[in-house]
């Protein structure tokens, strides 16, 4: 399978590229994207032969739908990485909590949140390449909480590959900073920056397109790749839990093959919402995919209105943090697949230049065929944590998001498959607060007050931080970033 660009080509590289150098090198033609020239048929038929198969025989299969080039054995190294997480026959539980609600448990994996499920493989398979090729790689990361961590854990001691995350201080949760910041691998950089996730990203994808930063890194012997969802090797292991999150609930007896579901997204970035996306277009039976958010609801106004609108707004501090995006770079592959690369290019000349655009009637109409969109506030977030436990289910707050959505957005009395992207260890105070009322406590006294009143234990890798010295202190302006990178490299 060959990969295309989101906003055409410019003359300057191939028109079509392979998965490999797709993901090598993910920034395109005009700062665009890279996104599959066709998608495989994984519809009915495929789903059929696969009701008994294990996660990593599915995943195993979805990647030989899209015949990347990938050897085998790379892909087979990679996709053992699931045998680390908690139950490897099962890496991604389903859990019913009422008769039309469902939760995908995406965090059973070593660093406690949904972005192992792609980037525990991807790491195998980017470290692979490098060392095939004889070549080095800095890997940049930008994270708002959860994607540093998982980044960090996959390439740490990794052959041929260095790495460098980006973390907007004080926009993390606790627990997520402590993950980066104690890490003591060599080949690893962790950089607190000054502002929102929103600077970390564009710092990020300016280092990307930079042909001063890439010349820089040439003179260092080193190509440069990126771990963000901007790389398409996350998303290919992103679609594989929609279609195993829907066989598991006709495992579970909850629909008949060939039944319709809600996808349920807690939206960020995008790249989880996508790879539903991209599920459905291949031939997963979806009604619709449900983008909740937090309130930083650009989303919401996108889906509902056509509209993208960055004027005047600043990114507000909530308690599901990692949703705290204003810029969510994954639509734009959407937007590709459903208007083509020139009205893309448009589009996204006009968010960079001034700020917004709008989608046209019909274009915006095309959009909301495909989503429905509502948003939580942090109150909201708190009752649904609440009342959900009381249920006996514990969720986390980016989770918490997903139930506003749930009763608002669906149009049909359809099963709902919410999409859990944490644990309640990484949020455990706005949980405490949410459970008993505890306020301002700090991680470890609420994460004793959870696990006392739900009777869970503290996974292990998380009580463990709280005696780790910090090892990675560095906290910087963001017109500083590229000099502290090119110190470490």
């Amino acid at each position: 399978m060959q990969f295309i660009e989101t906003r055409g080509n410019d003359g300057s590289r191939p028109v079509r590229v392979a998965f490999s150098q797709a993901i090598l090198n993910p920034m395109s033609s005009f700062g665009g994207l890279y996104v599959p020239e066709m998608l495989p048929d994984l519809g009915i038929d495929f789903l059929r032969r696969h009701l008994d198969s294990d996660y990593k025989a599915l995943a195993r299969a979805v990647m030989e739908a899209f015949n990347t080039d990938i050897p085998p054995d790379v892909l087979q190294r990679a996709l053992d990485r699931y045998d680390h997480f908690d139950d490897p026959a099962q890496p991604v539980p389903v859990v019913k909590v009422t008769d039309d609600l469902f939760v995908s448990e995406l965090y059973h994996g070593p660093t406690r949140a949904f972005k192992d499920m792609a980037l525990q493989p991807f790491g195998v398979v980017l470290s692979a390449l490098a060392q095939a090729r004889d070549e080095h790689y800095l890997i940049l990361a930008a994270t708002s909480g959860d994607t540093g961590p998982a980044t960090l854990e996959t390439f740490k001691n990794q052959a041929n590959v260095k790495v460098a995350c980006l973390y907007p201080d004080g926009g993390t949760s606790d627990v997520q900073r402590l993950q980066m910041v104690t890490e003591d691998a060599p080949n690893l950089k962790v950089i607190g920056v000054h502002g929102a996730f929103d600077d970390a990203q564009t710092a990020l994808k300016s280092l990307l397109s930079s042909d001063r930063f890439h010349a820089a890194l040439r003179e260092r012997d080193t190509r440069l790749s990126a771990a963000n969802s901007v790389n398409f090797g996350r998303i290919i292991f992103q679609q594989i839990y929609h279609l195993h999150s829907y066989l598991e609930l006709v495992r579970q007896g909850a629909i008949s093959l060939g039944d319709k579901v809600y996808l349920n997204v807690p939206s960020g970035n995008f790249g989880n919402a996508l790879g539903g996306y991209y599920a459905m277009k291949m031939g997963l039976p979806v009604e619709k995919i449900l983008i909740s958010s937090n309130s930083n609801n650009i989303l919401t106004d996108f889906v509902r209105h056509g509209r993208y609108d960055l004027r005047g707004r600043q990114v507000v501090a909530t308690t599901s943090p990692a949703m705290d995006i204003l810029k969510s770079s994954n639509v734009e592959r959407v937007l590709f697949d459903l208007f083509g690369a020139e009205r893309t290019r448009e589009l996204m000349a006009l968010l960079d230049e001034q700020g917004h655009y709008q989608l046209s009637d019909s274009e915006t109409a095309r959009v909301r065929s495909i989503f429905a969109a509502d948003f939580a506030t942090d109150q909201e977030v708190e009752t649904a944590i609440r009342e959900n436990f009381e249920r006996g289910y514990l969720m986390d707050p980016h989770t918490a998001t997903c139930l506003k959505a749930h009763h608002n957005c669906r149009d049909r009395d359809l099963p709902d498959i919410v999409y859990s992207t944490a644990e309640w260890t990484k949020f455990s105070p706005t949980i405490a607060h949410a459970l008993t009322g505890e306020v301002d406590a700090n991680d470890i006294d609420a994460l004793k007050s959870i696990s006392q009143e739900a009777g869970l234990s503290i996974p292990p890798m998380i009580a463990a931080l709280f005696d780790r010295p910090i090892t990675q202190p560095t906290v910087i302006d963001k017109q500083d970033i590229e000099q502290e990178i090119l110190s470490f490299i």
